[in-house]
């Protein structure tokens, strides 16, 4: 659907403390979530007209579930122009019936598609296959047990795993293809949920300016847990390619911030992740309920009869309310256990308190879970109750609105007993509904809203005994006590609402975008121009870093082997008479000769620079001989100490320098010890030595002050007077003394200067332009070789 059919609308100022400003240029948000919010049925059936075409009149109902979703979604539309993109799931006929995905034509999805956006929402069409193996296959098998800390313990079929993990890649490049579709370069894309992890670097890749926000509502384990899942990788970069990603808790922030370290080496923060030079921003963003509908449904008279009827049915009683979804994280099974242990060891209360649960059937059916609660019920029915006392009430279904809130309502305890949950709303519609009754709410210390709800009575699920106390604690609180704890609870669930929390996640992308923004970005290499000017020069001068820029960084540095084609085109470009062309390498000698020695005509310099061996001669020069190297035993000595006790460390000790590297450690303790390392070395080293200590990507390296990458290229430069073109490429803090140089070359007013960095446009640099990969660098070392032949 073209974008020019979506209406445009300006931005005000978003109320609840969320304020944006109304000058920014991101006037739409595109909300991507996995299902849009609506079900669409068929009014009545199709009519044929008389040249063939075919109306159809649609009709919407809002969908069940995801409530606190939507709302905070929809408090958008007053200050942004915003649309859902999502999944148009299941379509009904006039008699209510599924309509097949297989037996939608072209005419058939153009006129829901046109009446959907009237509704401002934009359809993505899947294959029943597609949506099956994406959302049954790896979604609900895959990801949602992982994030929920459940390992799989059944054999699965490889074939059917691997083609459900492609399903789950195409669904999402799917969405991003809609996305694509519809992009404006004012728009802002929010998108929702693990349904999504790949959209966020599918989108990156294809709309490299894109403002993208993510949120988890999920938890997100441990890197543990989360190392298991055999696509880790890919999942951890499709999810960097946002600029913003939020989670409900800091706990799960914490967790996916160490994956980034644990898994993918990245540098980071306590606030965001550096993803190659990208600083992604990571955050804890709580989502709350829409309090003001739930403070209306819950006065509706349906609501006040079904109260009346309950109390009536328990009466003398005390009432404890659990409702949940019928899946294992939820601890159904926990609660039913406690509750037996609270009236085996608090008999008093025996005849007094009753426990109605609410079981609503889970996504995936669990009939093996349904027998064990229905055990449990009957045991402990049949140990405390009698013909007038019944201790547990269950009921498994879906359960109407207003019956739910007069349930919320009566009770003198709500129970929360996840072990382990994301976001749980029905604590927060509880407190809703407690305004009257100030009755204290008991919660899960594994729920995503026990960071929030501090007022609430905290217990482990799993320590039956403790829970026990918990309710009889609960149960004899003064009234006093009982109203401080509500009104605590109360002031939470009424500001940070679901519509505060869609709010602030906007306001914070806007202004980690603002700020980063404020940095300048490298340009894309202008490969026409560098042709250009390559093709005119006659006297060329090409400099090469090589871990990082002709090779990628890899764990193991002896694993760093060339490949065929950079060695290919290595040698094209020395054997280019106009050409010059060097090596510049923290590599040692025997390792550039191993790898590099085989081409000819080709320049090294070794070590940043302490050792040189021009094109076409045998001989190493030492730029060393003359410094003094007795401080390589301080330095050793030191390296040692924390080689000792930093396991996965080692030490590489070359002619002219000695380098820590920490790559295998833990990425947190490496870091560490890096740093009281350093301090270390400061404090004894450099006072009295002249060395300076350089901070590589995973290592510390102790060199000479005097010898530099820099003061190679100077020398170079002074020995080619008649150089005219120079294309230096590297990826590091030791290339930036390369660039410095050639950045300020007075003396060589008319030499056309191509300095490239490896990395993102807004990696810090004194280059002049960037390339994002070392295969780049690779293609860009062909083009130029093909160029000179053409």
């Amino acid at each position: 659907m073209p974008s020019s059919q979506f209406i445009k609308s300006s931005v005000a100022t978003i109320s609840n403390g969320a304020d944006i400003s109304t000058d920014s240029k991101y006037t739409r948000v595109l909300n991507m979530t996995h299902l849009i919010p609506y079900e669409v049925y068929m009014s009545e059936p199709p009519k044929p007209a008389e040249d063939g075409t075919i109306t159809y009149n649609w009709a919407l109902r809002h969908r069940r579930g995801h409530s606190a979703l939507y709302a905070g979604i929809r408090s958008l539309d007053n200050e942004w122009d915003s649309y859902y993109v999502g999944f148009v799931g299941q379509v009904f006929d006039a008699e209510d019936k599924p309509i097949e995905s297989s037996s939608f034509t072209e005419e058939f999805k153009k006129s829901l598609e046109c009446f959907l956006l009237k509704n401002k929402a934009v359809p993505v069409f899947l294959e029943d296959e597609q949506h099956h193996g994406h959302y049954e296959g790896f979604c609900k098998t895959v990801l949602w047990p992982l994030f929920h800390y459940i390992l799989w313990d059944t054999v699965t079929d490889g074939r059917q795993e691997n083609q459900n993990w492609q399903l789950y890649r195409a669904v999402n490049q799917a969405f991003t293809d809609k996305i694509k579709e519809i992009y404006r370069p004012d728009d802002l894309v929010w998108i929702h949920d693990y349904h999504l992890l790949m959209v966020p670097r599918m989108l990156r890749d294809a709309l490299p300016d894109a403002v993208i926000g993510l949120f988890i509502h999920a938890p997100f384990p441990s890197s543990e847990i989360f190392r298991c899942l055999p696509q880790r990788k890919e999942v951890l970069d499709g999810m960097l390619g946002a600029n913003q990603i939020g989670f409900q808790t800091y706990s799960y922030a914490r967790h996916f911030i160490s994956n980034c370290t644990r898994i993918l080496g990245y540098e980071s923060t306590p606030s965001g992740v550096d993803a190659k030079g990208s600083i992604v921003s990571v955050g804890p963003f709580p989502i709350g309920i829409d309090a003001e509908k739930v403070e209306v449904q819950r006065k509706s008279p349906e609501v006040a009869k079904k109260m009346e009827s309950l109390k009536e049915m328990h009466a003398g009683k005390r009432i404890i309310v659990g409702r949940d979804k019928l899946d294992l994280v939820k601890g159904v099974i926990q609660k039913l256990h406690a509750f037996e242990k609270f009236l085996s060891e608090y008999p008093e209360w025996q005849n007094k308190v009753v426990l109605i649960q609410v079981t609503s059937p889970a996504l995936t059916e669990s009939p093996k879970l349904e027998r064990r609660v229905a055990e449990l019920i009957a045991h402990i029915n049949g140990t405390y109750g009698s013909l007038e006392y019944t201790p547990v009430h269950h009921l498994h279904s879906q359960i109407e609105q207003d019956e739910y809130f007069a349930l919320l309502s009566v009770a003198d305890i709500g129970l929360i007993t996840s072990v382990r949950d994301g976001m749980n709303t029905t604590s927060l519609e509880y407190v809703m509904c407690q305004q009257e009754n100030y009755g204290p709410l008991i919660l899960s210390e594994f729920t995503g809203m026990a960071g929030s709800l501090g007022a609430a009575i905290m217990v482990n699920p799993w320590d039956y005994s403790g829970v026990a106390k918990a309710i009889n604690d609960a149960l004899n609180l003064s009234c006093e006590e009982r109203q401080n704890k509500h009104m605590q609870l109360y002031r939470h669930v009424t500001v940070h609402t679901a519509q505060y929390w869609a709010k602030t996640f906007i306001k914070e992308l806007v202004i980690s975008l603002s700020n980063s923004n404020q940095t300048t970005t490298t340009p894309y290499l202008d490969m026409q121009n560098l042709l250009t000017k390559y093709k005119k020069s006659k006297n060329r001068l090409l400099l090469f870093d090589y871990d990082g820029t002709l090779t990628p960084i890899v764990k193991t540095p002896s694993q760093a082997i060339p490949p065929p084609e950079m060695l290919e085109n290595l040698q094209k470009l020395a054997d280019d008479l106009k050409n010059t062309v060097w090596i510049v390498s923290g590599r040692d000698q025997d390792i550039l000769e191993e790898w590099l020695g085989g081409i000819k005509k080709l320049g090294f310099s070794a070590e940043h620079g302490c050792f040189l061996k021009y094109p076409e001669s045998d001989k190493w020069i030492n730029l060393t001989e003359d410094i003094d190297m007795s401080w390589k035993n301080d330095v050793d000595e030191i390296f040692t100490y924390f080689t000792e006790r930093t396991q996965g460390s080692s030490i590489e000790r070359k002619r002219s320098s000695i380098t820590w590297h920490y790559r295998q450690a833990d990425p947190e303790y490496g870091a560490f010890q890096a740093k009281e390392c350093q301090n270390h070395l400061e404090s004894a080293i450099l006072p009295k030595l002249p060395v300076e200590i350089l901070l590589g990507k995973k290592n510390l390296e102790v060199r000479p002050t005097l010898i530099n990458k820099g003061e190679i290229v100077k020398r170079l430069l002074t020995g080619m007077q008649d150089v005219d073109f120079v294309f230096c490429a590297g990826d590091d803090r030791t290339d930036e003394d390369m660039f410095r140089v050639l950045k300020r070359t007075p003396d060589f007013n008319d030499l056309e200067c191509f300095t490239t960095t490896i990395g993102p446009p807004a990696k810090k640099t004194l280059a002049s332009w960037h390339v994002s990969s070392p295969e780049e660098i690779i293609q860009t070392m062909k083009k130029l070789a093909d160029s000179a032949q053409s």
